[in-house]
Order: C-alpha cells, then structure tokens, then sequence
C-alpha cells in the first residue's frame, strides 16, 4: 500500500508539473511544442504583404515578420528544426481555421477591429491603411459619391465589404457590390470594365496599379473612409503566444529593422516581376514605428 500511494504520489507530481508547463506556455506555444510544427495562415495574392512566388514559396512584408515571429518560437521552445507548415487562407475562412486549430498564427493584411476580437486574437499592429477607390484614370470616378449606381468590386468577408454595404444603406448609392475571393479577381473585374472601381486599403490598391500592364491607365482616388490597423492574427486570451509576438513586433520598430523592412517592399522593385510599389511611409506609420501598440482603429 505504502508503494502504490508513493507511486500515485508520483504521478500527480508529474501531472501537476505538466499542467503548470503547459499554463506557463499557454494554448499555442504548447500545441507547437507537441506536434513540432508551427501552422501558417498564408495569402497568395495579398502583394507586397503576403503573396506566392510559385513553388510553395511565400514572400511579403507581413510573411518576413511572421518568420521573425517563427525565429522566436523556435527559439522560446529551444527546437531550432521546429517544422514550418503553411495553409493558403482566404478572407472568408482566415479566422474559422485559426479558431478550430488549423493554423497557429497568420500575418497578411487582416483587420484587428473590436468585432474579431470578440472571436481572436491580435498583435502589435503591423500597418495601418485607408479605404480608398481604385479607377480608371479617365473613369470620371473622383469621390465616393461618384459610384452611385455603379458595380463596384471588393473582397468577399473583408471590412470593407463591409464599409460598402454600409454605405449603400446609409447614404442610398444604389452601388451593386461585387464581392470576389481575391485581390486577383478584384482588379480583374475593374480592367474587364464589369466595375467601375476596386475599393479596397489603399496599400493593395497601389499595388495592383504597380502591376498592371499600364500603371498609367489607374489612380488611386477618394478620401479614405477608414483608417484600419493590420494585426498578427493569434488565439484569443493566449498571453505567452502573444507576448512573444508583441515581443518580436516592438523589438522590430524600436531597432530600426521595420524600416528597412518597408523600404523593401513598399519603396523598391519587388520581386519576380520587378515592380515599384512607391507607397511612401505615412504620418500613421511614423507615428506606429515610434510607439508600437495594438490598438483597433475602429474609426
């Protein structure tokens, strides 16, 4: 009897010791360590942010940062050949797969708003963008007034198909709101002439202008009707994943490297076609890179 109760004594020991490990790394951290991978939420078409090179190769500025991220995982959980595994998301089903356990974290260009934070988790904001139009340069589109009546393109399960259903019900546009599963098909819908402009944030839209055939023949106009702050997307109420991701993300802007980061993708030609997004730092970044926080601008 006495070597049964020391043996039961034993386990709950080890069971005890297990439950505060597992606390101390909280839900993600431990999950990773588990099954030594980590699970990335990657788009394909989000260009400069997150987008496929082809041959399972992802590039961006939002994916280098996920891979400071990862750095720091590998690190955090001392398995320097922790495994790598990427999941090609959408707007749609992005938070369903983080929130069932798919993938462990996804940084591209999704929204941190109060609304998903109901549902997930955020990082310290990565970017911060505008709503705006893109058109045909001799369109005659100027405002948002001027889509009254008119097809206007956009992301299925984005905020700002959203911002224009809402838009239609307040202000009476009338405006038919097409709604695609990528950035691909948005501008694609703008340069067949089925919409008179592709509404999007205002980082992507000059980066479909910089892609086009004809740069010339787009503009990016309109006052932006949101000012929105892209977030890594994590679990909700998981501390220690957050923290070291908050971490990575602060250390980033406070040693400068964010910067460089930006000129890479935002301020020289990008690969593999070599084209020049020309999107110079806004008053907002500046303002981001000098005191780093993850505060939903739900303007």
């Amino acid at each position: 009897m006495r070597k049964y109760l020391k043996a039961l004594f034993c386990v709950a020991l080890m069971t005890g010791t297990c439950s505060a490990m597992s606390s101390e790394l909280g839900a993600t951290l431990q999950k990773i360590k588990d099954k030594g991978v980590i699970t990335l939420g990657v788009r394909d078409d989000s260009v400069p942010f997150e987008y496929s090179l082809g041959g399972n190769k992802t590039a961006g500025y939002s994916y280098d940062i996920a891979t400071k991220i990862v750095d720091a995982v590998k690190a955090e959980l001392k398995m320097p050949s922790l495994q790598v595994k990427e999941i090609l998301v959408t707007s749609q089903n992005r938070i369903p797969l983080l929130m069932n356990g798919s993938i462990d974290l996804e940084c591209g260009t999704t929204t941190n708003n109060l609304e998903r934070q109901k549902q997930v988790g955020f990082s310290t904001t990565i970017f911060v963008i505008g709503t705006r139009l893109l058109v045909k340069t001799d369109g005659g589109i100027k405002e948002w007034t001027d889509l009254k009546g008119r097809n206007v393109s956009t992301l299925a399960g984005s905020t700002t198909e959203r911002l224009l259903r809402d838009m239609n019900d307040k202000q009476g546009l009338n405006m038919t709101v097409v709604s695609v599963k990528n950035v691909g098909e948005a501008f694609l819908m703008l340069e067949l002439g089925r919409a008179a402009a592709y509404v999007d944030d205002d980082a992507l839209l000059y980066a479909e202008r910089a892609k086009a055939k004809s740069p010339n023949d787009w503009t990016v106009v309109g006052k932006p009707q949101t000012r929105e702050a892209y977030g890594c997307m994590l679990r909700k109420d998981d501390a220690p994943f957050k923290k070291l991701t908050d971490g990575v993300i602060t250390e980033m802007m406070k040693n400068g490297s964010v910067n460089n980061l930006y000129t890479k993708w935002f301020l020289q030609p990008v690969p593999p076609k070599g084209f020049n997004i020309n999107f110079p730092l806004s008053t907002d970044m500046k303002a981001l890179f000098a005191s780093p926080n993850d505060k939903a601008l739900d303007e």
